[in-house]
């Protein structure tokens, strides 16, 4: 679902400081502070201020980063600010200076090949849950199993997250119980590229509970591209037995909003998250703590840069 990340200017990087966000935290990664209310109305009518108690990492690191200004990437040697939108990897920055987020249920982003790299906001999620995301390029889609996974997208057809587990046990006894072997669609248009960048890790009895928490459920899609340029791969024919699940009442914080389009169409990276809280409170039945917050950590950095920005040029 889409849209995207600021590539920063360097002048608003230079006069933007400290994150609001750390004036209260510890600078360590384990600092924790108030939850997030999912549920909260205050949350539905004013967006910014759900950002502000979040159970974050500290910005410490992003702090001194942004005070070093870009670096080139040791892969492509593109000029960089905190990671590579280009190589998914971090910029004088290691693994260990970030948080890393365990997932509850693997995640696939299906990114538009139009899709400027530079403004996604899927690639926080890969560097802070590598585990647990992998992202594809249209045209390449992996060969779901109808019964097991969802794509979140709004539409007529669409059913909440708490609806979502009854919905794909019904469908489980619409399809046969014989399992689908998965194969990457190899198809290709001309300069496009397939990009799928994942991993598995966990002991084989890990894997096993975590798989009986969630099932059926295996795998949860998201589209990123702008909404203008969704259709394209929500129409995909790959895609189209997939329940689709909506995620209601929610808004944008997002700085880059696309004119004409209400606020409650989320950044990529907006919607894992908020689809991540649902899941956990009414599929797992745990009462939300923070759990994964973190994948906020740059999105919530950037945006206060952007907002000291803004204030500085006198624009809000």
């Amino acid at each position: 679902m889409a849209m995207s990340v600021l590539v920063l200017q360097d002048k608003s990087v230079n006069r933007a400081k400290m994150s609001g966000l750390d004036k209260d935290q510890r600078h360590h990664p384990s600092c924790r502070e108030k939850t997030l209310a999912s549920d909260s109305s205050d949350s539905r009518e004013l967006p910014s201020q759900q950002l502000q108690g979040l159970k974050l990492a500290s910005h410490a690191v992003l702090e001194e980063a942004q005070q070093r200004g870009r670096l080139k990437c040791s892969k492509c040697g593109g000029s960089r600010m905190f990671f590579c939108y280009t190589c998914c990897s971090l910029v004088g920055m290691s693994l260990q200076d970030v948080p890393t987020v365990k997932l509850p249920v693997k995640i696939d982003i299906i990114k538009h090949p139009n899709e400027t790299d530079g403004k996604s906001t899927a690639i926080h999620a890969k560097i802070l849950a590598p585990s647990d995301v992998t992202i594809y390029t249209y045209p390449c889609i992996p060969e779901y199993q109808k019964d097991k996974v969802v794509l979140v997208f709004p539409g007529p057809r669409a059913v909440s997250v708490q609806d979502m587990m009854k919905c794909l046990h019904d469908r489980s006894h619409d399809f046969s119980d014989e399992p689908c072997r998965k194969r990457l669609k190899t198809e290709q248009v001309q300069g496009s590229t397939c990009t799928s960048e994942s991993s598995e890790s966990g002991t084989p009895d890990e894997a096993k509970s975590s798989v009986s928490k969630v099932d059926p459920l295996q795998r949860v899609v998201f589209i990123d591209s702008t909404w203008n340029q969704t259709n394209k791969i929500s129409t995909d024919e790959r895609l189209q037995d997939l329940l689709q699940v909506e995620l209601k009442m929610r808004k944008t914080c997002f700085w880059r909003h696309q004119k004409g389009k209400p606020d409650s169409y989320l950044a990529t990276i907006e919607a894992i998250y908020y689809f991540l809280m649902d899941f956990h409170e009414h599929c797992l039945d745990e009462e939300y703590s923070g759990e994964y917050d973190n994948l906020l950590f740059f999105y919530s950095y950037l945006h206060s840069i952007v907002n000291k920005a803004k204030t500085s040029a006198g624009k809000c």
